[in-house]
């Protein structure tokens, strides 16, 4: 990590919370265009036998198929209106800490990029394409794509930061 006095310090945690959230984006768009591209809804190709497939599964639901099942009038609409209304609180909570926060803000960043790669999916064609299949024998962990690896990814480095996990080990006041 690059000490809070490092010379352009500020401008490079500047140019990585912009960077990050464009990279998972388009990570995220362009593996899910190939999954539906190549892939038919839930078809699935072996990627590692006995652990990993990848399985196209429209997900009109929100994490890990929660309301998947559940129908109710503008779903879409609402679910699209409530994710917009999150990622945009952690982007003014992300935009407020200090400067020498920069763990903090490399996870708010992975976490406003998975939103925002869920949110396109959710706009433009109505559900979240979910792909990655991890499972042990007849368990099956739930079906995930990158958004939701960058956000969880994300909120993984902000537990870690507010456990102090990265923090210097002498600070002065």
């Amino acid at each position: 990590m690059l000490p809070e006095t490092a010379p352009g310090h500020g401008a490079f945690a500047r140019r990585i919370e912009i960077w990050l959230p464009m990279l998972v984006v388009v990570l995220d768009q362009v593996t899910k265009a190939i999954v539906r591209a190549k892939l038919p809804v839930y078809a699935s190709t072996t990627v590692i036998p006995g652990f990993m497939d990848f399985t196209h599964v429209p997900n009109s639901g929100i994490a890990y198929g929660f309301l998947q099942t559940v129908d109710f009038p503008f779903k879409t609409a609402i679910l699209a209106m409530v994710a917009a209304a999150a990622m945009i609180s952690v982007g003014i909570y992300a935009a407020s800490l200090a400067r020498h926060q920069f763990v903090a803000r490399i996870g708010l960043s992975l976490i406003i990029g998975g939103a925002a790669g869920n949110l396109i999916d959710r706009v433009v064609v109505g559900s979240v394409v979910d792909f990655v299949d991890v499972y042990w024998r007849t368990w099956h962990f739930w079906v995930f794509n990158v958004a939701d690896s960058a956000i969880s990814v994300g909120v993984a480095v902000m537990i870690l930061d507010m456990l102090g996990l990265g923090a210097h080990v002498s600070k002065t006041a």
